[in-house]
C-alpha cells in the first residue's frame, strides 16, 4: 500500500497539524517496522513507493523524516490529539 498523498518533507510544526493527521496510520506502520527492525529500503518501497536503487538520497530523506515525525507524535505530538480544538 503506497500513499501518493505523501510529502516528501513532512510539514514540522509545533502542534499536530492537518498533514499529521492525515497520516497517522503512515506513521504507525514506520514505528512498527523500525521497532521490528525492518530495512528502511523495504519499508520506503512499501509505504511511499519510492525505489531505494533508483532515489537513494530522496528514499533515505523520506524514510529518515516521516519517522523522524512518527516519533515526535509519540512524544509529545499525540498530546495535542487529546486538547480541544481552537476554531
Amino acid at each position: 500500500m503506497t500513499d501518493p498523498s505523501f510529502l516528501d518533507h513532512p510539514p514540522l510544526t509545533e502542534r499536530v497539524n492537518a498533514y499529521d493527521e492525515a497520516h497517522l496510520g503512515l506513521y504507525l506502520r514506520l514505528l512498527v517496522a523500525d521497532e521490528e527492525g525492518a530495512d528502511w529500503r523495504e519499508v520506503v518501497a512499501v509505504l511511499f513507493g519510492v525505489d531505494p536503487v533508483r532515489e537513494p538520497l530522496r528514499a533515505k530523506a523520506v524514510h529518515d523524516r516521516h519517522l523522524a515525525r512518527a516519533r515526535w507524535m509519540t512524544e509529545a505530538g499525540f498530546q495535542h490529539l487529546l486538547q480541544p480544538r481552537l476554531q
